[in-house]
């Protein structure tokens, strides 16, 4: 239920007065109201009657004109913008032409993209015959195949045969893949060989980031 008998709105409250006083008006006696008690409502209700008609049309005015306000921006605003367009290709504008006018200033001198400095993570799949399978994720987000921002693939570099490599120079390059899992195929002389693997991310400019750890694995030979 409501929790007071006069409307919050004005509308409503217009509405609801306007009963009031015109009941309570023509039943004055029985309600135990006196004339001057009439009297005094009803000059309130003439003040209340005339202000707030007065706020109606103003806020009716005050609609038109925002409406009106906003429909002659956007013709400005469309007019500014197809102009900025023009002067941003045109042949004598200059930068400081560009920002006493207050608009963008185009940076045309690219943003170097850094080394990666993370590491990828990588699990093999050794269970083919004569195959490894690479699969490949960012150490910041290992259950993703997304590569991080400004990396282009992932080096793999490979190891084959014992002693395991203490040196990444030891290593041969196999490949930059762009996108997981990466698949190495061995000869059949190549069996019972362990294979030693490590990635590092490289960037567009073909920088490389960190080293990941290192992986293993045997390859699986032929059954006979």
């Amino acid at each position: 239920m409501p929790s007071d008998y006069i409307p919050d709105s004005d509308a409503e409250f217009d509405a609801w007065q306007a009963q009031f006083v015109t009941y309570a008006s023509s039943h004055a006696t029985p309600l135990g109201l006196t004339a001057d008690q009439i009297t005094a409502l009803t000059s309130a209700q003439t003040t209340w009657n005339g202000l707030y008609a007065e706020h109606v049309q103003a806020r009716n005015w005050a609609m038109g004109a925002r409406e009106n306000k906003d429909e002659s921006r956007a013709a400005l605003e469309q007019r500014l913008r197809a102009l900025t367009a023009q002067i941003q290709i045109a042949p004598g504008a200059t930068d400081s032409m560009r920002a006493a006018l207050g608009i963008t200033i185009r940076d045309t001198t690219p943003t170097p993209v850094p080394a990666p400095t993370t590491r990828p993570v990588a699990q093999i799949d050794s269970s083919q015959r004569l195959r490894h399978v690479i699969a490949f994720a960012d150490e910041g987000t290992p259950t993703s195949r997304a590569k991080p921002a400004g990396v282009t693939g992932c080096q793999v570099w490979v190891k084959l045969g014992d002693p395991a490599p203490s040196d990444p120079k030891e290593m041969s390059y196999l490949a930059t893949d762009t996108r997981t899992p990466y698949t190495v195929d061995f000869e059949a002389e190549e069996a019972g060989k362990r294979a030693y693997y490590m990635l590092r991310w490289v960037n567009t400019r073909g920088e490389p980031g960190p080293w990941g750890a290192m992986v293993t694995a045997t390859v699986l030979g032929l059954e006979l």
